[in-house]
């Protein structure tokens, strides 16, 4: 396994959401972090159906009830739990869930599939 430090999980608001970028073997990956109070969501930041990336301005990932992630493209939604798309033209399809690890309130991505999330 290949963690990368993200942030520190008190640095996104619960229920909210924050882009960063993960520099792996001199690439950089895109990211989504997602917090749902403990807990986090990690995904790459590229839309199934395209592959651009999904906020509409920098950290608003979320729609107005931030329920789901909404691609700024063409407005697909995508669960917070699982990455499942059930709106839009990728309906069926799923966002690239990367594995993270807590530790000390640290979060950490596990990048060991870089070059699949690098590729994808």
């Amino acid at each position: 396994m290949s963690f990368h430090k993200i942030c520190h999980l008190e640095d996104i608001l619960d229920g909210h959401a924050r882009g960063f970028e993960v520099t792996v073997n001199e690439q950089t990956v895109p990211v989504i972090c997602i917090r749902q109070g403990c807990s986090a969501f990690v995904y790459k930041n590229s839309c199934p159906h395209t592959g651009v990336n999904l906020e509409w301005q920098p950290d608003q990932f979320l729609d107005d009830t931030l329920q789901y992630i909404v691609c700024s493209s063409h407005g697909a939604l995508f669960q917070v739990e699982d990455g499942y798309c059930v709106a839009g033209p990728c309906a069926g399809d799923s966002l690239k869930i990367l594995p993270i690890e807590l530790n000390e309130g640290e979060l950490y991505v596990d990048m060991s599939n870089a070059d699949e999330a690098v590729s994808n």
